[in-house]
């Protein structure tokens, strides 16, 4: 759900004393248009139509309010990869595939809370709340990565999952950062963002020495078989795998 229509809801809503959201759409819309280091506490309070001190009734200072925006933001990340992912339905590959294509569109159509998220300089282990939803989203690369490694070719040492979802993750990370949210000094390249993103991931699961020719072989050929899964493992265990923004 676009930041857009939770802004017109929280200004039906501040006419009843919804204070706090009217201040959190405010700080949404200045992100979308200036970046989150693009404006003040003061500013976040004029575009709610409030008196300069009335956010302190809420947040204690703008990084508060911009931490809970990150918060809101990993939050729908986590909803938008956990369907993405369906639990590896109908196979591994294809269910991967779909969570890059989830980061991707969440960058590309939430770029406020994408900004809140990764730019805005807020320390995610600053806030438990935070940092928690953070974990949550992050885990589902981490599952799908562990679901991946399974697929391991026999006689092809087993990747740790941690490691692919961490260089993963930071491919997605970095065409989005470059290609899905406009940047204004991108360069146009001849593929979509999604493009580059498989062509990447591909070569890099080809390096560790999976099969990745998943074309059919002639007319009406099934593609290569993909080997038998396995077990995933114990479980994801908690960390602060996203880091401190820059």
């Amino acid at each position: 759900m676009s930041w857009r229509k939770e802004q017109r809801r929280a200004e039906r809503g501040y006419h009843h004393g919804n204070l706090k959201e009217a201040l959190l759409q405010a700080a949404l819309g200045l992100i979308a248009e200036k970046g989150a280091a693009g404006f003040t506490f003061a500013d976040a309070a004029r575009m709610a139509g409030v008196s300069a001190a009335a956010p302190y009734r809420h947040f204690r200072d703008r990084e508060e309010l911009l931490s809970s925006i990150a918060q809101r933001g990993f939050e729908q990340f986590e909803a938008r990869l956990s369907a993405a992912w369906d639990d590896g339905r109908p196979d591994t590959v294809t269910a991967f595939e779909r969570v890059g294509k989830a980061y991707l569109a969440f960058a590309r159509e939430e770029p406020a809370f994408y900004n809140a998220m990764f730019e805005s300089g807020v320390p995610v282990d600053a806030n438990s709340a935070l940092q928690a939803a953070s974990e949550r989203a992050f885990n589902i690369i981490r599952a799908a990565a562990e679901r991946l490694a399974a697929l391991t070719p026999p006689g092809t040492p087993r990747p740790p999952a941690m490691m692919m979802a961490l260089h993963i993750w930071s491919m997605a990370h970095g065409v989005a950062s470059l290609f899905s949210r406009g940047d204004a000094a991108r360069r146009k390249l001849p593929m979509s963002p999604d493009e580059l993103l498989e062509a990447e991931v591909l070569i890099y699961l080809r390096g560790l020495g999976f099969p990745t020719d998943r074309r059919p072989a002639g007319k009406g050929a099934a593609p290569p078989p993909v080997p038998p899964e396995a077990p995933s493992g114990s479980g994801v265990p908690p960390g602060g795998p996203w880091g401190k923004p820059k």
